[in-house]
């Protein structure tokens, strides 16, 4: 029976890592596919509490223009799910300060960070705008200005945060993650208690500190499993890891699916579990080391990378697009 039931699942199961760019054997609905740019960007843990973009006064714009240049600039940072608002920056604020450099005719727009000291650890600049198209500022220019400064700030916040963490022995750049598995949910048949033993297992040979209990932990892992019947006597299985912060702040998810005929894990998992975890955990270990700032951010993977890099289509497991 259990040779079967082995024989019956033995085919790699669909996987994709959620937002960290997609790997799939098939085509995923659309609630799966994410939003990947946006996470690449991402930091573990925020500079500050809230970043404060104060309205322009260098920018040879009307305080009008510049009160909804910062309201934009603070829009485009929150998509990539960095704290920041309009406002004046208080004692302790990271702060972004908005100002031109004109040339010619053109004007370029100069976003730097500043730290609550106000020392300036870099800087993002623009694209060059016409000094009169830049003096008649509409809200569809005002927008896109602020639509490509986002990711070039985000990506300097990364950077100072990864720098930061390199200079600090206890950081997560310098230490295994301590990781709490969670209790699968919603399995059928001894599938919570078997997913969830393997998990814990085959996570810990990747480098993390496995933990049993949240105390403590860096990040935490649940696995949610939903089994729906689907015509032809099979039921469709769907897996869903999510990994969040210590916080409760979610980072990221791995998602697993796969056709399987009726009743098959109705009662003993077995084998599939060790498959099933096995496959998982290396997207959820990429998810950790991203969020530890182990891997390259998106902006530095681009820029040493020749060309798009797509895998062999017989390249085993799951292949998540490289950022």
């Amino acid at each position: 029976m259990i040779a079967r039931r082995i024989r019956l699942l033995s085919s790699p199961w669909c996987a994709a890592l959620i937002c960290l760019g997609l790997s799939t054997c098939g085509d995923l609905p659309e609630p799966f596919l994410g939003n990947p740019g946006a996470t690449a960007r991402r930091l573990a843990q925020p500079l500050t509490a809230m970043l404060a973009v104060p309205p322009g006064s260098d920018t040879l714009l009307p305080d009008a223009a510049n009160q909804q240049l910062a309201k934009q600039v603070a829009l485009s940072l929150q998509a990539s799910e960095v704290p920041a608002t309009v406002r004046q920056p208080q004692s302790s604020d990271w702060r972004i300060i908005t100002s031109v450099k004109q040339t010619g005719g053109q004007v370029t727009p100069v976003f730097s960070v500043q730290d609550p000291t106000g020392k300036e650890l870099g800087n993002a600049e623009g694209q060059p705008i016409p000094l009169d198209v830049w003096a008649k500022p509409n809200q569809a220019l005002l927008e896109r200005v602020a639509a490509d400064a986002g990711p070039r700030i985000g990506d300097i916040l990364t950077g100072i945060r990864i720098a930061r963490d390199k200079a600090d022995p206890d950081s997560l750049y310098n230490r295994p993650a301590k990781v709490f598995v969670a209790d699968v949910t919603g399995a059928p048949g001894d599938g919570n208690t078997a997913l969830t033993k393997q998990m814990r297992a085959r996570l810990a040979t990747l480098g993390p500190v496995v933990l049993s209990m949240p105390s403590g932990a860096d990040f935490s892992v649940q696995g949610d499993v939903k089994v729906v019947p689907i015509p032809g006597s099979k039921e469709r299985v769907e897996i869903v890891w999510t990994v969040k912060t210590g916080a409760g702040s979610e980072r990221g998810k791995v998602v697993q699916l796969n056709e399987i005929p009726a009743g098959t894990l109705s009662h003993y998992w077995g084998d599939v579990a060790t498959v099933v975890a096995t496959e998982a955990a290396g997207g959820l270990n990429e998810v950790i080391r991203r969020q530890s700032g182990r891997v390259p951010n998106e902006a530095a993977t681009a820029a040493n990378t020749p060309g798009p890099q797509t895998p062999p289509a017989n390249a085993p497991g799951p292949q998540p697009s490289p950022k």
